[in-house]
């Protein structure tokens, strides 16, 4: 990781920023407030779409199911492309800038869509061609600016931070991640009842204004933000360093030379993929982009060991959904609680415990550095385990549940599914918290924003993952093939969930130990 003073910022006139001018607490928050009100806007959507989906426009489940996944799978694959383009060719703020409005462009589309009778179906009508056009143009146009938000703006906050000042940096993706938690119980709270009680019009609305307000607020703090210019795409750089260690394969190299090649790589990997020395034998190949190569290498097998535990989390938005729906939702005669808010308990602990540790459990904690590597590895780790036990839970869950509904035709209170929400949402704040960090405070200068964007690829992969499952469970077994969950065996595919993650987080612990 390079330091600060390897790092250039300017201020907006293309000068040299100035410290206590440009940047700092009040700059990087900003971007706090801002993906508090980005993500209540795209959590509003994406943890609700399922009802919109099969009750508006009347797909069928496991349809409505596979697109919920591929919208919100969609949005997550992207932001490796808006960390590419934010981290290459723009700086942060005008990647963020760009991708938001195009998210606000795809919202009005909804929401022209959803005061518009002629393009959405009557009755009990499947959508016609030119309906269906519509939706998912609006729908993917949201997900591509999603994308670019998600890579873009955390990366853009953590710059106005002085990156050899560790516990700003923690300290900030901590309120980053609390940022994230609060919008999304803005999302399952307020947005969620307005979409049950007073229609998904009056949601698109709301969202749009929010949204507009968002990019508003970040825009206005222009002039105190510190930018890191691009310095050309880092994937290029990547891969002419593979090509040239690849071409000089068979060139002898001596202990003396790779003694002098490894005495300017400050990186802690330097003795791993030790073939990548060779590259320096091409006098257009640095020191610095084999570190950068190097560097990168070691955080994938760590990505690609919560992917998943995303696929299980995805099903909190699908299937957790339509077994809530089918569930006693009553808390008085005049109140129903949607499956979407279950969501809010877990939220509410999560809240609790980021800000609890910000405000106090600092002064007991063990120091930044610590906290920089192995805490944020064991801090994943954890959320991982928390992700087995949680689909073991949701299984035996579901097993009473449909077993009462089927036998007995008593509905069980839907707050039997808070376990696995709990659990699941307590698993999320690990991880994806621990990934953002991780991946941000180890990876090279030039590949903030395409590092950070990892965290939210394995959500893309995840959830796409779930799509995959679903369609080879329902072809190899039948288990997901009734008409809704009752008719299902939902319990095997949690069980099924369950063991892959377990083997999974063995897979994590190897690569864990080896960083």
């Amino acid at each position: 990781m390079q330091n600060e003073m390897e790092e250039k910022f300017e201020d907006w006139r293309g000068k040299e920023a100035i410290p206590g001018k440009h940047g700092g607490i009040r700059a990087a928050s900003i971007a706090c407030v801002v993906e508090m009100m980005e993500n209540m806007v795209f959590l509003a959507c994406s943890t609700n779409f399922i009802t919109y989906f099969t009750k508006s426009w009347h797909y069928s489940s496991a349809k409505a199911s596979n697109m919920v996944t591929n919208f919100t799978g969609t949005s997550f694959l992207l932001t490796i492309i808006g960390g590419f383009v934010a981290d290459s060719f723009l700086t942060r703020f005008t990647a963020f800038v760009i991708f938001c409005s195009i998210e606000l462009l795809g919202l009005i589309l909804l929401t022209i869509q959803a005061h518009t009778p002629k393009l959405q179906p009557h009755g009990d009508n499947t959508p016609s061609t030119l309906q269906s056009l519509v939706l998912f143009t609006g729908l993917y146009a949201v997900a591509t600016g999603v994308g670019g938000v998600k890579a873009s703006l955390p990366a853009h906050g953590g710059d106005q931070l002085d990156s050899r000042k560790q516990g700003l940096i923690s300290g900030f993706f901590s309120w980053y991640f609390f940022s994230i938690c609060f919008g999304g119980l803005l999302a399952v709270t307020i947005m969620v009842w307005t979409e049950e009680n007073k229609g998904w019009s009056s949601s698109f609305d709301i969202c749009t204004v929010i949204l507009a307000s968002a990019l508003f607020i970040f825009t206005v703090g222009f002039p105190m933000y510190r930018f890191r210019r691009p310095t050309g795409s880092p994937l290029t750089r990547i891969v002419n360093v593979f090509v040239s260690a690849a071409r000089n394969r068979n060139r002898f190299v001596t202990d003396a030379e790779i003694t002098l090649n490894n005495s300017t790589d400050k990186s802690i990997h330097h003795n791993k993929f030790k073939f990548l020395n060779k590259a320096k034998l091409n006098n257009k190949i640095s020191a610095t982009e084999v570190e950068e190569t190097r560097t990168f290498l070691a955080l994938l097998p760590i990505f690609a060991s919560t992917i998943v535990m995303n696929c299980c989390l995805a099903q909190l938005s699908t299937y957790s959904v339509q077994q809530g729906m089918l569930m006693n939702r009553k808390l008085s005669k005049s109140f129903e609680v949607p499956p979407a808010s279950l969501n809010t308990i877990a939220l509410l602990f999560m809240l609790s415990s980021i800000a609890f540790y910000e405000l106090f459990g600092k002064r007991i904690s063990s120091s930044n550095n610590e906290r920089s590597s192995c805490f944020n590895l064991k801090r994943i780790g954890t959320g991982l385990a928390l992700t087995s036990v949680a689909m073991a839970i949701a299984a035996i869950v579901e097993a009473k549940r449909k077993h009462e509904a089927v036998h007995n035709s008593i509905k069980i209170s839907v707050f039997w599914l808070e376990f696995q929400y709990v659990l699941l949402s307590f698993s999320d704040v690990l991880t994806l918290g621990g990934m953002l960090e991780f991946f941000y405070r180890e990876s090279p200068a030039s590949m903030k924003s395409i590092s950070t964007a990892l965290g939210w690829f394995s959500t893309a992969l995840g959830f796409f993952l779930s799509t995959v499952l679903v369609d080879v469970t329902k072809s190899v077994t039948g288990w997901l093939d009734g008409e809704d969950v009752n008719g299902s065996r939902l319990e095997l595919f949690y069980a099924v969930l369950c063991v892959l993650n377990t083997l999974n987080l063995f897979n994590y612990i190897f690569w864990a130990k080896r960083y």
